[in-house]
């Protein structure tokens, strides 16, 4: 696997360090492959300090499995409260606007079964299938 730009020797770092025994990486602490272990490794032990601190509920479980799990049977399309007027044309909302008749909007129409709380409706009666 060589690389296109190949530095030339003469300008590695190790050239100054030659004749220098431990080569700037200490007699005692040594130049080792992985020292702390590869990755994750010694979450428990060695780097359990760290996962503790930065990385909170990395191991375990939590919850139930749900094995063969299919998307298609948690779909449910939403809409927020504040947005359920862009279902209907713009006509019907005027229309109704002034009577006191409310104007039905039915969302599994438009493909949506599930409606959530966020945001606001005008002053004008309304119901919701």
């Amino acid at each position: 696997n060589e690389s296109i730009h190949k530095m030339p020797t003469r300008l590695h770092k190790n050239r100054k360090k030659r004749g220098h025994v431990s080569a700037g990486h200490g007699r005692i602490g040594k130049h080792r492959k992985h020292a702390s272990g590869r990755g994750n490794q010694g979450g428990l032990r060695a780097h359990r300090n760290n996962f503790d601190k930065y990385h909170p509920g990395f191991f375990g479980k939590i919850g139930m499995r749900h094995l063969h799990y299919q998307k298609n049977q948690y779909h449910c399309p939403t809409v927020n409260v504040g947005s359920l007027w862009s279902l209907v044309s713009e006509d019907v909302r005027k229309e109704n606007a002034t009577g006191g008749k409310a104007v039905v909007i039915d969302v599994t129409k438009s493909g949506i079964f599930k409606v959530l709380g966020t945001g606001n409706l005008p002053q004008q009666p309304v119901i919701v299938k």
